[in-house]
């Protein structure tokens, strides 16, 4: 197995991430339901987040801002420590299924660091009451 070396090995990992996330009975419905998704449009922008992070290209033109998306998508939805912790894991596993080296692990460590600051931004410590790992 390789490790994510192009932009096409994000679009593949974030492609595959989304068609398991979208369709997941824990998380699926805030991204369809609630916050409604442009799913071309976000794809687009979460590859262009990830070259960023992986390979240091300054792509991803948003900036601190994008947190008041989340702030808003939270008043809709309050975000439950568990569907960030499910989120990490569709996230994790999609990663070890497609990947494997140092870029591999970089994503799955930044990924755990986003989910950990969102959490504390959005005031997301209540657990919801599931077995968020179980497919």
């Amino acid at each position: 197995m390789n490790d994510i070396e192009t932009r096409g090995d994000i679009e593949e990992l974030i492609s595959k991430f989304y068609e398991k996330m979208l369709k997941d009975p824990i998380i699926g419905f805030i991204f369809t339901d609630i916050a409604k998704i442009d799913l071309e449009e976000h794809l687009s922008i979460i590859c262009d987040f990830w070259e960023t992070i992986l390979f240091t290209r300054p792509v991803y033109k948003r900036g601190p801002e994008v947190m008041n998306v989340h702030h808003e998508l939270n008043k809709k939805i309050p975000l439950k420590k568990g569907h960030f912790t499910r989120w990490l894991f569709l996230f994790s596993t999609t990663i070890d299924e497609l990947f494997e080296g140092e870029r591999a692990e970089k994503a799955k460590e930044r990924a755990d660091s986003i989910a950990k600051l969102m959490q504390k931004r959005l005031g997301s410590t209540s657990c919801i009451n599931v077995d968020v790992t179980a497919d």
